[in-house]
């Protein structure tokens, strides 16, 4: 019991709710009604959601055992090094294997229910930057840019591109417009938590995007992030509701665009007070006060995400009116 606490604790399952949402996301896109219950419906989205849950832990646990040693420097991490400590290196690596197999056996039995080699191919490609991203040599969340382009693939362009494959081959132009801004808006939701722990990183040599650019740079890049991605998005919603004649529905866009304008609202404070610790002679203060901002991050995400979700449940409604 106590191992499967720990195991959990380096899996970071926060990132749970991210992945149900890539489902929800990619199923409102992909699947075209009507499509049997069980064989049609639930196995495929069960069978998705359980391979991009063990590559998800997966991904986790290779930047919680590469990053142990920055991590043990880090005063916020205590919790996450001290899981990472007690289990173990050599029986982390064993569940990994295990999960890695699991992952496989899953999307074999997938293939053979849809018959799409596509998703075998993206299988592949999520394992890849799974250890890529964090482990030697690649180690790309070193990389600078290559560090953005990765995330942008592996937490929004992989996991809704997959489900939204289970379900359809058919190229949707609508469906990459929507998925080139859901990409950004992943990013842009992801800056201001580096901004926040931007003081911490840079004091003990971390250098993500932010410490790079600057606070001044990164603040300005989120609202820019997040305002194409926005406006991305909500097209792709509008274009699609509106080709399939549900004008009544494209109403529900409002609460969405209330949501941007709310977040992009506490990130225009974001910027000014990043412009003020530049200047200012008192930055101890002003640092305070960015971090305290900043610390709301997690509830901004969970509203642009719960955003995306409701806006993907009204066009799965639409895809049920006749």
């Amino acid at each position: 019991m106590q191992t499967a606490r720990l195991l959990v604790s380096v899996s970071r399952p926060e990132f749970l709710p991210a992945n149900s949402a890539s489902l929800i996301i990619g199923l409102s896109w992909g699947i075209n009604l009507p499509v049997d219950l069980i064989w049609g419906l639930v196995i495929p989205v069960a069978l998705v959601f359980v391979i991009i849950t063990l590559v998800s832990a997966f991904a986790a646990q290779v930047n919680t055992m590469a990053d142990y040693e920055l991590d043990s420097k880090d005063s916020r991490k205590k919790e996450l090094v001290r899981a990472m400590s007690r289990l173990g290196r050599g029986k982390l690596k064993s569940f990994m294997v295990i999960e890695l197999l699991l992952s496989l056996a899953f999307i074999l039995i997938l293939f053979l229910i849809q018959g799409k080699p596509a998703l075998l191919f993206m299988w592949m490609a999520a394992v890849f930057l799974a250890h890529a991203y964090s482990a030697p040599p690649l180690r790309l969340k070193s990389r600078s840019w290559l560090a953005v382009i990765t995330l942008f693939i592996v937490l929004s362009i992989l996991p809704i591109s997959f489900m939204y494959h289970t379900f359809t081959s058919k190229l949707d132009s609508f469906f990459l417009l929507f998925l080139s801004g859901q990409a950004l808006t992943v990013y842009g939701v992801i800056v201001p938590a580096e901004i926040r722990d931007y003081f911490g990183d840079k004091a003990i040599g971390i250098e993500t995007m932010t410490v790079r650019l600057g606070l001044v740079k990164a603040s300005l890049f989120s609202i820019v992030l997040l305002s194409v991605g926005g406006i991305l998005c909500g097209t792709g919603f509008f274009l699609r509701l509106t080709y399939a004649s549900h004008q009544l529905l494209v109403v529900s866009l409002i609460v969405m665009t209330v949501a941007y304008c709310f977040v992009l609202r506490k990130y225009k404070r974001l910027y000014f007070l990043s412009k003020e610790y530049t200047t200012s002679e008192n930055q101890s203060s002003v640092a305070q006060k960015i971090e305290r901002l900043s610390a709301h991050n997690p509830q901004w995400i969970t509203l642009i995400t719960q955003t995306i979700v409701f806006m993907s449940l009204v066009l799965l409604v639409g895809k049920l009116l006749p």
